[in-house]
């Protein structure tokens, strides 16, 4: 069959706009039929401030559900939990199709399926070898992030080659691992690459991004100058960052303890297969803290990102009865905060000064952080060694995705070619072409300690009035003739203070009242459900009325 019947279409369920909850599709159409599909990645999103009781969020995975026979692998990337946190929640649905990934991606994958009592098979790739998925082969190239064994995808379609490129940075010193594979890069440019998939992230920023080398040297400056205890706090699963700073402790004789139930997982796994080498005389628990000499410690901590729980945040708060904060202490943060974590980061940044802690942070330390996401040169690079056709900047804002546009534009391309797009909106390949297609509708799915996907926009929208608004609970009675009895019974909480409270109540009474004698039209039960609307509507405006709020107004009925 000639090449003109064959298209391929990009469809991005997450990992755009909002940085985080990678997941996107891949598509082959063979004369409109579709045949593959592939899916790359499958990340957890972390929930904005308003989305008060969520834990994170998944990817919204419906349009796939009546594709499963269709889809042929999954395809991961690296092991960072915005890129396969989600899988386990997903797998499944999606018909259990075989996955692969590079060897500590694979071992923390399998980690994440053990929570649920899950055991999985996952290939392990070797990089520069091609892969058939049905009508799609793809080929992993080895590149440099934040974590070891990061792969970059080159897919070959019928109608060209894509290249897959999220998060990277050209790091020539990598602290463990190889460089960039810059041969299959350029190879992949010399046999023609249609689109461009691209880490976007940074490209507000200029030159080059730091190597993680630079990193290992600033901890060794930084343990050298500390008389206490030194806690280092980054992502659990940067390993690269944890074994420069292990590598420091090695050198001033201090023990080692990892906190946190991922950061402990994390390095167990990296540990065994050689990626964290550690002397076994080093390695120490959180309950010989209180008896090792201050100077002699080295806790690296989970919880950079200000997380409620966080191993960080109970020593913050000091709710962990071995680690406790002192004078002398230093706690160095080895991780930017993901747009929106801010507040939550400086609130555990202020809670570690107040208890008297040197606490180093990117803003008054420039070396403590090297970004894992290429800066505009490094960007620059990958689009020169790959010229592409076609762009799609991906795992940024809208502003990133902006900026790299203007990047491509310097370069000499059309702006025209550099498809900017949100959550659901796709992209359709044919040879030499490209065009935006249709919309796929999306939502967030939101993961709380109850469950996944019960809480929804009612849910969340009464969690924000609870916060700030307070409840009322108003209890309606009436006979088995549905006829009212009584007087209403009220009750609040985080409404209003005591003083006062009788007579703002009293006049709520009378309003409750006033509707409950109402004349309804038969004695149904939708008769006391309109019964309930009602009183919670007026409750609501008369205490907008009287104080300015809206608490949330729970209304109950009770025949008797």
């Amino acid at each position: 069959m000639e090449k003109e019947n064959y298209k391929v279409r990009f469809i991005p369920i997450g990992g755009v706009i909002g940085v985080t909850k990678n997941m996107y599709v891949y598509e082959l159409y063979k004369d409109d039929q579709l045949q593959d599909i592939l899916v790359i990645d499958c990340g957890i999103g972390f929930p904005d401030e308003k989305d008060l009781g969520v834990d994170f969020v998944i990817p919204d995975i419906t349009y796939l559900l009546d594709k499963v026979d269709k889809i042929r692998a999954i395809l991961l990337t690296h092991g960072h939990e915005d890129h396969i946190s989600a899988l386990p929640y997903h797998y499944q649905k999606l018909g259990s199709p075989p996955m692969f990934t590079a060897k500590l991606t694979s071992l923390f994958i399998e980690g994440k399926f053990k929570e649920f009592n899950q055991k999985v098979d996952i290939t392990v790739v070797e990089d520069g070898k091609e892969y058939t998925f049905g009508g799609f082969k793809a080929q992993f190239i080895n590149m440099t992030h934040s974590i070891p064994d990061t792969k970059h995808i080159l897919i070959k379609t019928p109608i060209g080659n894509i290249y897959h490129g999220p998060d990277f940075k050209l790091d020539l010193t990598p602290p463990y691992g190889n460089p960039p594979d810059f041969y299959q890069i350029a190879k992949a440019g010399h046999d023609e690459v249609l689109c461009l998939l691209s880490d976007c992230l940074g490209s507000e920023r200029e030159g080059l991004t730091l190597s993680e080398a630079v990193v290992g040297q600033t901890f060794e400056d930084e343990m050298r100058k500390t008389k206490g205890k030194f806690i280092m706090t980054t992502f659990s699963s940067n390993i690269s960052r944890i074994r420069q700073c292990v590598e420091a402790a090695i050198k001033f004789n201090r023990k080692i303890i990892f906190m946190g139930r991922s950061m402990k997982d994390n390095t167990t796994i990296a540990n065994e297969i050689g990626y964290l080498p550690i002397p076994f005389t080093l390695i120490g628990k959180e309950d010989e803290i209180m008896n090792l000499p201050p100077n002699k410690v080295c806790l690296i901590v989970a919880g950079s990102q200000g997380q409620h729980n966080s191993a960080l945040s109970k020593i913050a708060m000091g709710q962990n009865r071995f680690a406790k904060i002192k004078n002398g202490d230093k706690v160095i943060f080895s991780s930017d905060p993901i747009p929106g974590n801010e507040n939550e980061v400086f609130a555990v940044v202020e809670d570690l000064v107040m208890k008297g802690a040197d606490v180093v942070y990117s803003d008054i330390q420039d070396q403590l952080h090297a970004s894992g996401h290429g800066n505009q040169e490094d960007i620059k690079l990958l689009i020169r060694m790959t010229n592409p056709k076609f762009f799609i900047p991906i795992g940024g804002t809208i502003r990133h995705q902006r900026q790299y546009q203007k990047l491509a534009a310097e370069l000499g391309y059309n702006k025209d070619t550099v498809f900017m797009l949100a959550e659901g909106e796709s992209v359709w390949f044919q040879k030499n072409d490209a065009h935006k297609g249709e919309f796929i509708e999306t939502r967030n799915i939101f993961v709380d300690a109850f469950g996944v996907g019960d809480v929804g926009t009612m849910v969340l929208k009464d969690r924000k009035t609870l916060s700030s608004e307070g409840i009322v609970f108003v209890v309606l009675l009436y006979d088995r003739k549905k006829q009212p009895i009584g007087k209403p019974i009220i009750t609040s909480r985080g409404f209003v203070f005591e003083k006062g409270e009788d007579r703002l109540f009293g006049q709520a009474l009378k309003v409750a009242e006033k509707v409950m004698k109402g004349k309804p039209k038969d004695s149904t039960a939708l008769d006391l459900m309109t019964i309930r609307k009602n009183v919670s509507g007026s409750l609501e405006e008369f205490f907008y009325k009287e104080r300015g709020r809206y608490p949330l107004v729970v209304v109950e009925t009770i025949e008797i």
